[in-house]
């Protein structure tokens, strides 16, 4: 009873260490999202982004001044006369403001805020680009597994075709015509095996280095996979324009509008106040000077800022076209994308309703017969062979359709 409890035990704690060290599709998405250093290098710039924008309502700093005024170079004449006149010169201490305009103050702050609306779809873009990469590898890393798992399949019935030849031969019942080239078969498919590991184990170093962990960690990927469907889907811009490489020229288009904005309030006045105090020497009272201020940008000096207004104009016109070649390019992409996709799927239905079940079926015939010594090794092995290779064959059209929805999710930013 004890025996038994531990054996249980073992086998639970196996059962459940395979359980955790498998992930799914979803499971690597996840850990790209949250590990990955692309989505933290675009947070930091989007906060440093953000942080330079609370400085647009600075205002200009104080200037202080001190110093002589109206001073003669000859010191005898700063002090006071004899017969009570007053010296000359005075030391004077100044300070100066100027206030900003508050609407160039808001239209400057609302193009800073405005800059790192860019980036965060920027982050958006380049992860789609990381969550297709690790479908595919992903999805690769499925179709060789399925690979590996008919080459076992194949190595018993080549193990079992090749000692039941020896068996015959030694009894004078069969010739070896076919038994060295099913011993070369299984040589092949060996050699197949050792690359299909090597593959394997490149696709999850690349996975891995997309999640960001340890390139050597192993993890068993799940076959399950899912063929969706987007037969009927209208790829018009209504549905493109989520794509973050659009929205990214939509706030593109926007910022210059606020960056034109902002150039045409450079052309307000701004005013300011300058105070002047002056202490007398030799007697002399003391003054003060208060003055208000204004700059008026007229004339040349508003030259730069309407020849920025109007680049800004065409500018925000490029775009807008720029915009256009997107969606029209995205939206053939897709169109065309989707056709293969269709196109593929009825191939691979093809292999898996008709093709396959018939070759399986004539094997099994020609197995039967050989056994029954109606039919001979070498159209065993033909039709062994036959369908061996057609099962590689559907999985290289499984992988070929798994990478078409890889790129039409990518086209679409699917998830």
């Amino acid at each position: 009873m004890k025996k038994t409890l531990i054996t249980f035990s073992l086998l639970l704690t196996c059962f459940l260490l395979k359980a955790q060290n498998k992930m799914a599709l979803p499971d690597v998405l996840q850990t790209i999202d949250t590990s990955n250093p692309v989505a933290k290098m675009y947070a930091a710039q989007i906060r440093s982004l953000d942080e330079a924008a609370k400085g647009a309502r600075n205002w200009m700093p104080t200037e202080f001044g001190t110093g002589f005024w109206m001073t003669p170079y000859n010191p005898k004449l700063w002090q006071k006369g004899d017969n009570g006149a007053t010296g000359m010169g005075q030391y004077m201490l100044s300070v100066q403001q100027m206030f900003p305009n508050k609407k160039k103050q808001d239209a400057e702050a609302a193009y800073m805020e405005g800059i790192s609306s860019i980036d965060k779809e920027k982050v958006k873009y380049e992860l789609n680009q990381l969550y297709a990469d690790a479908k595919k590898n992903y999805y690769e890393g499925i179709v060789i597994q399925k690979k590996l798992n008919v080459i076992n399949e194949n190595e018993k019935l080549l193990n079992f075709m090749i000692k039941d030849a020896e068996i015959r031969y030694k009894n004078g019942l069969d010739k070896l015509s076919a038994y060295y080239k099913a011993k070369a078969e299984l040589g092949k498919l060996l050699n197949m095996r050792l690359m299909l590991e090597n593959e394997r184990k490149q696709k999850l170093i690349r996975l891995n280095t997309l999640m960001n962990r340890n390139k050597l960690q192993e993890f068993e990927i799940d076959t399950v996979y899912s063929i969706k469907d987007f037969q009927g889907t209208a790829f018009d811009t209504t549905v493109l324009s989520d794509r973050s490489d659009v929205k990214s020229i939509d706030k593109d288009i926007q910022l210059t509008w606020l960056q034109q904005n902002a150039e045409r309030m450079k052309t307000k006045p701004e005013f300011g106040v300058r105070y002047e105090h002056m202490f007398g020497l030799g007697g002399m009272p003391m003054q003060y000077t208060l003055m208000g201020m204004v700059k008026i940008p007229f004339g040349k000096a508003n030259r730069l800022s309407k020849a920025n207004v109007e680049s800004l104009r065409w500018k925000a016109e490029a775009l807008s076209q720029q915009r256009q070649i997107i969606l029209n390019d995205a939206s053939g992409t897709a169109t065309g994308i989707s056709n293969e996709l269709e196109t593929k799927k009825r191939q691979v239905k093809l292999f898996e309703e008709n093709i396959i079940p018939a070759l399986r079926k004539n094997y099994q015939v020609m197995q039967l017969g050989y056994q029954q010594n109606t039919e001979q090794l070498f159209t065993l092995f033909d039709a062994w062979d036959t369908l061996n290779k057609t099962q590689l064959e559907y999985l290289d059209q499984l992988q070929q359709l798994l990478n078409i929805q890889v790129e039409l999710e990518r086209t679409l930013e699917i998830k």
